[in-house]
């Protein structure tokens, strides 16, 4: 299933991009590609976002009024928190401190820079208990 999503301002290295795709990996629940369409030059931007709520149910951030007001959300369900997912050789890490926030109502969403938060750039994915 593929779910149009429209970022308030390009995420950052992803200028001018601000419409992009959220698509489901066969097999992963929780697991998405999120793609740009492609620019005037041929090329697409393209990354792997988790569903904080399936891979990373003790994360608990916590946005702005400000960033609440932008989005347009009223309630905390109302918001899809999604984080971005760097595959390495040694692993995978996620950023934990500029989760893309969605109001899945309307599909607008944000990437944030928590404030005031304690979170890593790169930690470590765990393994999901089955």
């Amino acid at each position: 299933m593929s779910t149009a999503l429209t970022f308030l301002t390009p995420p950052p290295g992803f200028a001018p991009d601000v419409d992009f795709l959220l698509d489901d990996i066969d097999g992963a629940n929780g697991l998405y590609a999120l793609s740009s369409a492609a620019t005037a030059a041929g090329t697409a931007h393209r990354l792997f976002v988790l569903d904080a709520a399936v891979y990373l149910p003790q994360y608990h951030p916590e946005i702005t009024d400000f960033q609440r007001r932008q989005l347009g959300l009223e309630a905390p369900e109302d918001a899809v928190v999604l984080v971005v997912a760097n595959p390495t050789l040694d692993g995978t890490t996620v950023n934990l401190l500029a989760p893309i926030v969605v109001n899945a109502s309307t599909g607008s969403c944000a990437q944030v820079i928590l404030e005031n938060q304690d979170w890593p750039v790169r930690a470590p994915l765990e393994p999901v208990a089955a």
